[in-house]
């Protein structure tokens, strides 16, 4: 129902899409999936234009009345409950003990919507989410007026052919860009500033940043591949290896994000709860590398 008020009102699936940060196929997909639970058109489309239909135009003012009615019902239900939750978004990565070090401070609601990190960064900008787990660049943090402080890092490492799993260095690593600029944005920023530091860049347009895509590009170029955070625990099939990368190692950081304006007891006893203790996780080493902008880079 949001995605469709958004159309309705943008009157474009590109404008619409970008607003609500996801894919467009994503975005069509989904309202011709309402559309047929409704059993009505709600749009017509050509290539040019997006116009409502009738059946659409008198939906819409009830569908908007339902989504304020739902946003009433979850704080009713949270005054009622004695606390608001504190929601935390999150890409792919949580710590084991995320549970035991919030266990006292308040009821803390994992989202289910799994998205990339300028979307969870732009949730909770917007008040969609109280806090997010993710990367961010310094220039990230300003324009969507939040705080993050270091809360993980993941050392990368190179996916290779062969048996040889010493370490690989920077120079000689492959690092892949995707053209779906949408869903890789962060990724996309990373690995071109690592191509500045040596690795060479090699652009893909089948989502290949992760899954049997990835291990397929690693076999064809046979040369090292950067693996990207996502694939940081994935097995790797028997015919290739990973290898660790040095002369720089190479980090992605990890940041718990939260609004500037934020001066709830909840949300704030929450980020000091799960950033209590925090480490640098050797990426102020000297010879660790961290792409400029990033905001726990010294």
């Amino acid at each position: 129902m949001r995605y469709f008020v958004a159309v309705a009102e943008e009157l474009n699936f590109g404008r619409a899409a970008e607003r609500l940060l996801i894919a467009g196929p994503s975005l069509s997909q989904q309202i011709k999936a309402l559309e047929r639970d409704l059993g009505v058109r709600l749009f017509d489309r050509d290539r040019r234009s997006v116009t409502l239909t009738p059946a659409g135009a008198t939906l819409l003012p009830h569908t908007r009345s339902l989504l304020e009615r739902a946003d009433d019902l979850r704080n009713r239900a949270a005054r009622i409950a004695g606390s608001e939750p504190v929601r935390l978004g999150y890409v792919n990565w949580l710590p084991a003990d995320l549970a035991a070090r919030t266990s006292h401070v308040a009821r803390l609601n994992i989202d289910t919507w799994v998205s990339p990190s300028h979307t969870q960064a732009s949730r909770v900008a917007d008040g969609s989410l109280d806090l997010a787990v993710c990367w961010v660049r310094q220039e990230d943090l300003e324009e969507r007026d939040l705080n993050a402080r270091l809360f993980g890092a993941d050392r990368l490492y190179a996916v290779s052919t062969g048996g040889d799993t010493a370490e690989v260095r920077v120079r000689d690593t492959v690092v892949l860009l995707d053209d779906d600029a949408t869903t890789w944005v962060s990724w996309n920023g990373y690995a071109e500033q690592l191509a500045g530091a040596g690795a060479r860049i090699v652009c893909v347009s089948d989502g290949g940043i992760t899954g049997p895509a990835f291990f397929d590009h690693v076999r064809r170029l046979r040369r090292p591949i950067v693996n990207s955070p996502k694939g940081q625990i994935t097995p790797l099939p028997p015919d290739l290896v990973a290898r660790a990368v040095a002369d720089p190692k190479i980090y992605w950081t990890w940041s718990l994000v939260w609004r500037r304006s934020e001066v709830r007891a909840a949300v704030l006893g929450t980020i000091d709860a799960l950033t209590r203790g925090i480490g640098d996780f050797g990426i102020h080493a000297s010879d660790a590398w961290l792409p400029d902008g990033d905001p726990h880079k010294r």
